[in-house]
């Protein structure tokens, strides 16, 4: 009896503990014998209460879906015998959208027998992400997942995967959509352009996707980069149809740079010539953006050649690269560039207006331009699909739609109006250049933040020579509505006294006349202050201007005479109004002004002037001048000069901020092996960011974790995710897997040291690798590895 019920338990129930999933998988084989039928009840009996249990998916947190299984309540020995039926009622329960029926079957289905077949499996994981639900979509992923760690890839097909991701980036679940990628290309099933390039367009539109498309945009590339790819090889053309164009990089640049990520923009531009990818007219209005945000002026400097020299660039084009350009230059310091360059475009704006043939060529040439859009008829077609695609945005098309779509063209349709909603997001954050009649203006904020660098920098002489030729370029209405006295009045405000007396001496000694409305508004801010040799000295310059004051400037310095005792100095004061024929009428030049600035529905330069001159945040260039030297050492591989550079900074008082710390990682991660180095300037870091001296922000934590993971640190490694899951900043974890299996995966194998410090010292390691995984979600992979190596440095002592 004992030898029936061994060969019954052999012969007919296999049970599997699956190693990566969590559940068990009972598979049944054919018998016959009736005499074996009690024997095979009774244990297909003991695991039909057998439940699995339900992985729980925390909110938020789209990338931890786990494909739940029930608990099986009916008999399993009623199907065990036709698993085809099995399967012909789950394609009827996907064909009536009973999706939780469906599951449930696949349930069943692959406790008795395991995975379902090919045709199957594309239906069901076709249909799930059809239906654009978040509980179906998951389960879709996770049934992929466990596929290919079952190693069992060859049962999906490459459409139903692109179409898995291209739904899960439609639903903001970017992180789920480039797993889906990556295994495709994992598995050599590589995906056109045309296909991906839409999937992370819509991945973009969100601050983790737009990370995740310039990470997936840079592993594809790593595959192309240095020609290391033979175009004429037969065999490398699927490969190709896969490599990223200008399009692509369009939409990962303008992604990181509406969500902050500038650094790994810059990353993805150095890509560039190195997989042979041209910049066309968009490609070098981003990178001019990547620039200034990221302190490049040289770059910048050698953009505008380019700019200058390219055709088909257009107004906003044009808008865009100025304002970069401006911003750059009041990033360094470089007053003057700046200067110069906002009287070029006041220049330029007044010939414009004077001449009758510039005027008209502007005006045919809107003409021309509205006839070309409404006289066309494909333009006219494009414009109705973009519409179309706005208003049916949330309709995703049908599995059958998209395998019908042989060149993926919806979704490259859909990748450009992505790319367009996202430039249209990036021409609104543009202030400093506005663009009028196909002309380009200075706003008042370029404005604002000139006056201010200038008083900052206390170069009065100079701001009062821009003044002064601003306004003959600008040629204002009237005196009292021009830059100069909006900015005298602004710092009379501001209760910069001195400030505004040195630009009103300065526009005496340049011949230009003020009205008498800005003298008596220092005037009295003067005494005020109890300020009467100022007062007095500006009577005088009053006097030399000829300009006369009214009568409300006189009684307020007789009052302040009075007020100090001075009774001769009054009375001589009274006697020159009398003499002066002054009437009593005041003028409240001042007060209209400021009552035009705050009255007028658009703010204008005095009141931009106000609102920047209140901000407290002082532009420190030193440090913008070092993070350009020491990212040009690092560049070049440089890193002993980097290091002296940083030592030469820190000397002159400049603290290194998040991008000079930036720059040093990546350079040492570039060269390899220097990953003590970084560990030092991770010390450094901590010391600056508890003392708040530093903040440190995702892109650098996320090199930081890059090289301690790729050299095996995993202590610090974890101190690193400590800190980015404090600071709630997203972790690439399907990266650092790969990571670690790339590198780490038989760093341990081999016998244990008999040494016992050494052996101590091993299980310390494997502990701290332990708990890396764990972080990462691979404890359930490599646990037991690590409890063999474990024991094993135990029994080697």
């Amino acid at each position: 009896m004992t030898v029936f019920a061994l060969r019954c338990s052999f012969w007919i129930l296999s049970v599997h503990i699956g190693r990566n999933c969590g559940f068990r998988m009972v598979h049944l084989r054919n018998y016959t014998s009736a005499d074996e039928h009690d024997w095979m009840k009774l244990l297909v009996s003991s695991y039909s209460s057998y439940s699995v249990e339900t992985l729980k998916v925390a909110k938020g947190k789209p990338s931890q879906f786990a494909l739940s299984f029930s608990t099986l309540a009916d008999p399993i020995l009623v199907q065990a015998h036709d698993p085809s039926r099995l399967a012909l009622d789950l394609v009827n329960a996907v064909d009536e959208h009973r999706f939780e029926d469906a599951w449930k079957l696949c349930e069943r289905h692959m406790l008795m027998y395991g995975f379902l077949r090919k045709s199957t499996l594309t239906k069901l994981i076709s249909c799930s992400a059809e239906s654009c639900q978040s509980q179906w979509l998951a389960k879709a992923y996770d049934l992929v997942e466990l596929i290919f760690n079952e190693k069992k890839h060859e049962l999906l097909e490459k459409e139903s995967l692109i179409y898995l991701s291209f739904i899960l980036a439609r639903c903001e679940s970017p992180i789920l959509a480039s797993n889906v990628l990556r295994k495709l290309i994992q598995m050599e099933a590589f995906p056109p352009l045309s296909a991906w390039s839409g999937i992370i367009g819509h991945m973009s539109q969100t601050a983790t996707g737009a990370f995740l498309a310039a990470e997936l945009i840079m592993e594809i590339g790593y595959l192309f980069n240095d020609n290391r790819v033979d175009p004429r090889k037969k065999s490398n053309r699927p490969l190709f149809v896969m490599k990223p164009n200008s399009n692509a990089f369009n939409i990962a640049l303008t992604g990181c740079l509406l969500f902050g990520t500038t650094r790994k923009a810059e990353q993805l531009l150095d890509l560039m010539p190195r997989i042979g990818v041209k910049a066309d007219a968009n490609l070098l209005i981003i990178m001019a953006h990547v620039y200034e945000k990221n302190g490049r002026k040289d770059e910048i400097k050698k953009l505008k050649r380019h700019i200058d020299e390219a055709c088909g660039l257009t107004s906003s084009q044009f808008q865009q690269f100025y304002n970069y350009l401006l911003s750059c230059h009041l990033k360094f310091g470089d007053l003057a560039s700046a200067a110069e360059i906002v009287l070029g475009m006041l220049r330029k704006a007044k010939e414009a207006k004077m001449s009758l043939s510039a005027a008209k060529s502007v005006v045919a040439a809107v003409d021309t331009r509205k006839t070309s859009v409404t006289g066309v008829n494909y333009g006219l077609k494009k414009l109705d699909v973009i519409e179309k695609f706005r208003l049916a945005k949330s309709q995703a098309p049908s599995y059958n739609e998209f395998l019908r779509d042989r060149k993926y063209s919806r979704l490259e349709t859909e990748a450009q109006e992505c790319l367009h909603l996202l430039t249209d997001t990036l021409q609104g954050q543009v202030e400093l250049v506005k663009m009028e009649n196909g002309i380009l203006h200075p706003t008042d904020k370029i404005y604002a933040k000139l006056v201010r660098a200038f008083l900052e920098a206390d170069k009065v002489s100079d701001l009062a020579a821009f003044l002064i030729t601003a306004s003959k370029e600008d040629s204002p209405s009237s005196i009292e509505n021009s830059a100069v006295v909006q900015v005298i009045n602004a710092c009379i405000s501001l209760g910069m006294l001195d400030q505004a007396h040195d630009l009103l001496d300065e526009m005496r000694f340049s011949g230009v006349r003020l009205g008498s409305s800005i003298y008596s508004s220092l005037l009295k801010a003067y005494c005020k202050e109890n300020r009467q040799g100022d007062a007095m000295a500006l009577l005088r310059d009053a006097r030399k201007a000829g300009v006369q004051l009214d009568s409300s400037c006189y009684e307020t310095l007789i009052e302040s005479r009075i007020h100090h005792k001075d009774s001769s100095g009054a009375l001589h004061l009274f006697k020159e109004m009398k003499e002066s024929n002054i009437p009593r009428s005041g003028n409240h030049g001042f007060e209209m002004l400021v009552e035009g600035c705050s009255g007028s529905g658009e703010a204008n330069l005095m009141a931009k002037l106000l609102e920047e001159i209140k901000d407290n945040q002082s532009m420190n260039y030193g440090v913008h001048d070092w993070n350009s030297i020491i990212h040009f050492f690092c560049k070049k591989r440089l890193m002993h000069d980097a290091q002296r550079a940083l030592n030469k900074m820190r000397a002159l008082g400049h603290n290194p901020n998040a991008v000079t710390f930036h720059s040093l990682v990546t350079g040492y991660a570039a060269i390899g092996g220097k990953y003590m180095e970084v560990t030092d300037l991770w010390g450094e870091m901590k010391v600056l960011a508890s003392s708040g001296s530093m903040k440190f922000d995702q892109e650098l934590l996320d090199s930081l974790l890059y090289c301690f993971v790729r050299g095996g640190f995993f202590l610090r490694a974890m101190e690193v995710i400590e800190m980015m899951e404090k600071g709630n900043m997203f972790i690439d974890k399907y990266k650092y897997r790969s990571l670690w299996l790339k590198y780490h995966r038989t760093l341990y194998k081999g016998k244990a040291p008999k040494i016992g410090m050494k052996a101590y010292l091993m299980q310390s390691i494997v502990q701290e690798d332990y708990m890396f995984q764990r972080s990462l979600g691979m404890d359930e992979w490599f646990s037991g590895a690590c409890s063999d190596i474990i024991h094993t440095s135990r029994s080697g002592r």
